[in-house]
């Protein structure tokens, strides 16, 4: 069938590259690899005066940016960075002329462009596809005088997805799973074991990273991120000067809760535990740049109706954007993971959230999680704008899968007994019950719960 990779790894090679341009995840000299962030921005280039691609350091916003521009406008060129600063002080139209799409990269070092930019998109009558625009930092209102609404579109970049290094075999689509519930996933297979998982999410989803394949020097790529977000990043984000070890400490808090529901209260005792001088207002401050950097990415709670908000859990569950950034701020290795699997496991959980942000990019997915008092949960929620959704959980062995369908099923009876009450809104039932496991073969429960390896998993 279609959507079945064969079982001889040289014939699913093959197939894999018809089905889409990715490199193996054995060479090293690597030119682009495609992203999943490339259909969308194409698309929203299509209808929009402008597209905003936000996201990580390094995860790729410039280069993939790139494949679509005519023309480029970087403006911490060193040789042209006084220059282009005086200009956008002075006439910031004068650095838009250029073919289109025009690339501005790093467009947050002159915020007057942005509103250049929208200017010149009802100049020219709305024509879209004339601006792609590109930085690691969120917008700083303060800045800007119009939002943009209606004129530059929002999309976020994640690192690279284990589909788009080439990793996952992509035997099972995320979209068509939602389309078509009944696709028969049985059998499709994932050609990574839990070592191997362990390597990928240490090493993590920067491109910088793939083309040092699976040298020892790859695994050092996180760690350099991490030294550049606590020594520089975080100052030049909003210009105030913060404290590096502060800053480590934090993030290495979050790394040891990743992927709990860890209350504030509890982290901010065990950065004082490294750092004793970290008050409320100073780790509020210190967490605040870190997620405009998007090196914090918390999942927010879905809160249905279905039980009392009494009852439901609102925290935030702490995630960061890719697994590695854990694994720097820890000082692990892949040899010691392989030792603690109970560790990876929330480190896998991370590794998963990741991919699924770059697998729902084009469906506009959002991901929330589902957790009450009486430990009935989804450790995701994948919410699609037209109203579809998915109970997830993520178990890294076979041994927990059971556990895991059960919270699904629950949870989908909990909405079935709501609905059937009467004088209330219905609350539409979940699509699609997943199990995301690091085994090697997907399938489908006779309960209808869908088992399926997060490295066969594809957009």
């Amino acid at each position: 069938q279609r959507n079945k990779i064969p079982q001889n790894s040289e014939t699913a090679c093959k197939y894999r590259i018809f089905e889409v341009p990715l490199q193996s995840k054995y060479q090293t000299n690597m030119k682009y690899l495609p992203r999943i962030a490339d259909k969308v921005l194409e698309n929203r280039l299509s209808y929009m005066g402008a597209v905003l691609i936000e996201g990580p350091k390094w995860c790729g916003k410039t280069t993939t940016a790139a494949q679509q521009s005519k023309s480029v406008l970087r403006l911490q060129d060193p040789d042209m960075r006084g220059a282009y600063l005086a200009t956008a002080a002075t006439k910031p139209s004068n650095l838009l002329k250029g073919n289109t799409p025009r690339l501005i990269d790093e467009w947050q070092d002159a915020p007057a462009l942005w509103d250049a930019v929208r200017m010149a998109v009802d100049e020219r009558g709305g024509e879209p596809g004339q601006f792609i625009l590109t930085g690691s930092n969120s917008i700083d209102r303060t800045q800007i005088l119009h939002s943009g609404t209606g004129r530059i579109s929002r999309m976020k970049m994640s690192p690279m997805s284990l589909y788009e290094s080439g990793e996952s075999t992509g035997a099972v689509s995320l979209k068509e799973l939602f389309d078509n519930p009944d696709t028969d996933i049985d059998g499709c297979i994932s050609e990574m074991g839990v070592n191997d998982l362990i390597r990928s999410a240490c090493r993590g989803g920067w491109p910088a990273s793939l083309r040092l394949g699976n040298s020892a020097e790859a695994l050092r790529i996180a760690k350099e991120y991490l030294d550049g977000v606590v020594e520089a990043d975080i100052i030049s984000v909003d210009g105030v000067k913060r404290d590096p070890a502060l800053a480590k400490a934090i993030i290495r808090t979050y790394s040891r809760n990743l992927s709990t529901l860890a209350k504030r209260a509890n982290l901010l005792r065990d950065v004082n535990a490294m750092n004793d001088s970290c008050s409320d207002r100073t780790y509020d401050d210190y967490v605040k740049a870190l997620t405009r950097l998007f090196v914090i990415q918390d999942l927010p709670a879905w809160s249905p109706a279905v039980r009392s908000a009494t009852v439901i859990r609102k925290s935030p569950k702490r995630e960061l954007a890719d697994p590695s950034i854990a694994v720097a701020a820890m000082g692990i290795s892949p040899a010691t993971l392989e030792m603690d699997l109970k560790t990876f496991g929330f480190i896998f959980e991370c590794m998963a959230m990741r991919d699924l942000r770059a697998y729902s990019q084009a469906m506009y997915g959002e991901l929330s999680y589902y957790h009450d008092r009486y430990d009935l949960e989804a450790d995701c929620v994948l919410h699609l704008d037209d109203g579809r959704y998915a109970l997830i959980e993520f178990k890294l062995g076979s041994a927990e899968i059971e556990m895991g369908a059960k919270h699904l099923l629950e949870i989908r009876e909990l909405v079935r007994k709501y609905n059937n009450k009467e004088g209330q809104l219905k609350l539409r039932e979940p699509d699609l019950l997943m199990v995301i496991t690091g085994g090697s073969i997907a399938y489908t429960r006779p309960d209808g719960v869908k088992v399926i390896p997060l490295a066969s998993l594809k957009d």
